[in-house]
């Protein structure tokens, strides 16, 4: 992790230093930098303790007509994920839009607003609305507003960033995925934007499971893996010994509990190993399962950022990767809100988006004939 700078304020891009003022942010010393745990115990007590979830998609309209008819014009981007909602404010949302907004978020994956007027405060109490607002323990964050974390890799710049030495949000990856209750909703709002590049790309969870086949399905239902935090810690009983990541169990395929679809619940950057397998066993399957989530074009969403357009997405059914091909020539600058979901689990009875939806048919999965040209 790069060592923080004390204050960046004079480095804000315009548009960004006058959402923060505008909102009555203190700037005097901007980012906020919360006190890092210093060991593997004080970083995996920050929530160890089961907390209570609502999910707000869950009762809502399955028509969605209190927000779908608000909007000037509803958008869908590809075929399995991505919408665009044009013409709302997401700052002047009704408890009942917001729950459908929720609903809608867990059917498409990722949903855009753009033009938004939201200011961080107005953020937080939307996340909040969908779950409690993960307040992350080493991330920079708004003075005052423990939970909006700042998204600006001028915080990370090293000496020589470029074509080359790419952020490790490049990778394909799902947010704290060690969490004992991994965020639902994840809010990211854009106040600054590269005048090109900077898109971000998201993938179905839904899409990735449904593209195997029934028998391999079978096969990883109920199995367990290892997921690891993105920081490392100084381990108490081996004080001498390398810095270590958090570790956590959670279900390989997990159910969402709105759509009660199953989702592949894995991401190359954070999921180590299948619990109960052996090494080179569990990585066949892993490497296999990464494959198709992250190769799969036809299940991925590329989004082109506007200055304040915000993302919302569900982490519990998604991968996802920044693409830094502006190499840090031009700002790039937002606000960033999770809101812890439910434990992570896996119902039997549950189905897959396609078969739910009855969009499977007998021969998708018949062999496929080989063609050689």
């Amino acid at each position: 992790m790069p060592v923080p700078v004390a204050n960046h304020v004079e480095k804000l891009p315009p548009a960004s230093r006058e959402r923060l003022v505008r909102a009555g942010i203190d700037l005097t010393n901007y980012p906020e930098w919360p006190p890092k745990p210093k060991s593997l115990t004080l970083a995996a007590k920050v929530r160890e303790e089961e907390r209570p979830h609502i999910e707000r998609g869950k009762n809502a309209d399955p028509e969605k007509k209190a927000l779908l008819k608000a909007a000037k014009e509803v958008i869908h981007l590809s075929k399995h994920i991505g919408t665009e909602i044009v013409g709302l404010q997401l700052s002047q949302l009704t408890d009942q839009q917001k729950d459908e907004l929720a609903l809608l978020i867990a059917e498409r994956t990722v949903v855009f607003f753009r033009d938004q007027d939201l200011t961080p405060q107005q953020q937080r109490d939307l996340g909040a609305y969908f779950g409690e607002v993960e307040v992350h323990p080493t991330a920079p964050r708004v003075p005052g507003l423990p939970g909006v974390s700042i998204i600006w890799p001028e915080l990370a710049r090293q000496e020589r960033v470029g074509f080359r030495n790419p952020f490790g949000t490049q990778d394909w990856h799902t947010d704290l995925t060690h969490e004992k209750q991994p965020p639902g909703i994840t809010h990211l709002h854009n106040d600054t934007i590269p005048s090109i590049g900077g898109d971000t790309y998201w993938a179905s969870g839904y899409s990735a499971y449904d593209k195997l086949s029934p028998a391999f399905r079978a096969k990883i239902d109920g199995l367990q893996a290892v997921y690891r935090s993105a920081h490392v810690y100084k381990n108490p009983e081996d004080p001498d010994g390398p810095l270590v990541p958090i570790e956590r169990v959670h279900p390989l395929v997990r159910t969402h509990p709105a759509t009660g679809w199953k989702s592949l619940f894995v991401n190359r950057k954070y999921t180590l190993r299948i619990v109960g397998f052996e090494p080179a066993e569990s990585k066949i399957i892993l490497d296999y399962l990464f494959d198709v989530y992250e190769r799969s074009l036809d299940i991925q969403v590329r989004f082109k950022w506007t200055p304040g357009t915000s993302a919302l997405w569900d982490n519990r059914i998604s991968i996802h990767a920044a693409v830094f091909d502006y190499e840090g020539h031009e700002p790039r600058h937002g606000t960033r809100v999770s809101s812890l979901a439910e434990v992570p689990y896996f119902d039997p009875q549950s189905k897959s988006r396609r078969e739910a939806l009855g969009l499977d048919k007998p021969e998708d999965f018949l062999p496929k004939k080989e063609i050689i040209y």
